[in-house]
């Protein structure tokens, strides 16, 4: 895969940034996020504030605002932490990872040696996780190149040492995710973004958006075992992390019913840590009707919104 040539010293700048203590990452996010906050300069506040407003329509005002101030620090903290992330050795990251719930379900899904597709959604700090994946087995992972040369450069040597391998984001990458995963190889999808092309119309939050079906169809193609993976910083320098199984029945139906329920998990885990999910991406625009609503006066879109989930409703009432 063909990548842009990065200049020496801007990369040599990032390596020298990506060694700063954790801690210092974190308490800088803390402070842009402060002054984000209080003086409402960046576009980013609007549309995480949109976002939560969509899907929290039941909540204050005073509630969405608290919960922004929240997002806004938790995703910029994440940012930071990536950058530390991907410049540390494997095991400075495997050390990072003091607590793992739900392990055994890791373990067993590898022992079936059919293998195993990693949902993992935009929410906490997801690339804490990598160095502590690839001690255990070999990942195919979609990629698509950093349009920053350094930056590419950057993220490809910490992918090297994780020893994965990275394939482009169109068919043939496919084709190699499904090969790997019947030899028993393991595949990590963010699936909760908007497809370049096509996809299936699923509800997310009551609204009917074009979503990628491309992890259903792997999973219910290869039966390979199926979990739902995250990261969540704690107070002691490091992370949490979670694994959890999803249920069988994504084996079942369609591909559309498969990207429904995988949906749904993802819904159902943002509703329980919504603060730590990333609210800064337009995945609300992915409806023919809703395709301007970052471009509009919030109190119009949040109009338009509320006009295609009546209509959903009704259409799932016929």
């Amino acid at each position: 895969m063909a990548h842009p040539k990065s200049t020496n010293s801007n990369y040599r700048f990032i390596q020298i940034f990506s060694h700063q203590p954790l801690q210092l990452g974190r308490f800088l996010a803390r402070f842009v996020a402060l002054v984000i906050n209080t003086f409402q300069l960046s576009k980013l506040s609007k549309i995480i504030q949109l976002n939560l407003q969509i899907a929290f329509p039941e909540r204050s005002r005073q509630e969405i605002n608290q919960l922004k101030k929240q997002a806004i620090k938790d995703e910029l903290t994440s940012y930071f932490e990536y950058i530390r992330i991907w410049g540390a050795s494997n095991e400075k990251n495997i050390q990072r990872i003091q607590k793992i719930h739900g392990e055994h379900y890791f373990h067993e899904a590898l022992a079936e040696k059919k293998g195993v597709v990693l949902i993992m959604p935009h929410l906490g700090t997801w690339e804490a996780m990598n160095a502590w994946l690839s001690k255990h087995t070999q990942m195919t992972i979609l990629y698509k190149p950093v349009k920053n040369p350094d930056a590419d450069r950057f993220v490809r040597d910490a992918r090297s040492r994780n020893q994965a391998n990275l394939v482009p984001t169109d068919e043939s990458g496919v084709r190699q995710i499904f090969k790997a995963l019947k030899q028993g190889g393991t595949t990590v999808i963010l699936p909760d973004h908007t497809p370049d092309h096509g996809g299936d119309m699923v509800n997310y939050f009551g609204l009917p958006l074009a979503s990628s079906s491309l992890s259903a169809k792997l999973i219910q193609k290869t039966k390979a075992r199926t979990l739902l993976l995250y990261a969540i910083r704690n107070d002691q320098g490091g992370f949490d992390m979670y694994i959890e199984p999803i249920t069988p029945q994504i084996y079942q139906g369609s591909a559309e019913d498969g990207t429904l329920l995988i949906h749904q998990t993802l819904e159902n885990l943002i509703q329980r840590y919504p603060m730590h999910y990333h609210w800064s991406y337009k995945r609300f625009s992915a409806h023919p009707s809703l395709n301007q609503i970052y471009d509009i006066d919030a109190d119009e879109a949040l109009a338009k919104v509320a006009e295609v989930r009546r209509q959903a409703q009704q259409q799932e009432n016929i």
